[in-house]
């Protein structure tokens, strides 16, 4: 079970807000104050932008292009992928192991994502939080995992870099991998056997 965001795509609202608020302290205030954590994580669970970019934009005016951006260029917040994790999948792919991915991730974003990324067609299934209504660490998203994968939480091996969501995926019963880097998960798929010794 793979995480998506920080474990195979490298996506960070940083890549974008670098190029139109140079200065970095006030870079990081704009992503902690206005288009912040808490204010895009309704969009994991279906909000769509069309709703809620003008209401954020009319409440910072001083910062209105650069709230529309967030929509209007959200494909420079990619900086490609994670090319050693990626590896790694393809290798589990190519031996036939059951592949799922389990991602906080809008709808719409996601459609894109999947047009972008062909690896992302090798999952045997998603959970998308922005398909789905829920999002993780919501226990009930762990739940709706397990129903609709028919998955048995002590014999997969789920990877994420967030560690509140890994600590959810612990309680549910899954085997964890905190991931940091691809060598060291490489270490950890070798150690149950996953992949093959080098």
């Amino acid at each position: 079970m793979f995480d998506v965001g920080g474990v195979l795509v490298d996506w960070d609202p940083r890549h974008l807000y670098r190029s139109l608020i140079p200065d970095p302290v006030a870079m990081e205030r704009f992503l902690t104050e206005v288009c912040s954590p808490q204010w895009h994580a309704q969009h994991d669970v279906g909000a769509s932008y069309d709703d809620t970019i003008p209401a954020l934009a009319a409440a910072h005016p001083e910062w209105a292009d650069e709230v529309r951006a967030w929509n209007e260029r959200f494909d420079e917040m990619y900086n490609g992928c994670f090319e050693g994790s990626v590896d790694l999948l393809a290798a589990l792919h190519r031996r036939g192991v059951p592949l799922f991915a389990s991602t906080n991730w809008g709808a719409e974003s996601w459609a894109a994502a999947r047009a972008r990324y062909v690896f992302l067609e090798w999952f045997d299934g998603a959970l998308v939080s922005g398909e789905v209504g829920l999002a993780k660490p919501d226990p009930a998203f762990f739940d709706l995992l397990v129903r609709r994968f028919g998955l048995r939480p002590p014999a997969t091996l789920y990877i994420e870099d967030n560690r509140t969501n890994l600590a959810a995926a612990a309680a549910r019963g899954f085997r964890t991998h905190a991931f940091v880097t691809p060598a060291a998960l490489e270490a950890e798929l070798r150690r149950h056997g996953l992949v093959p010794d080098a």
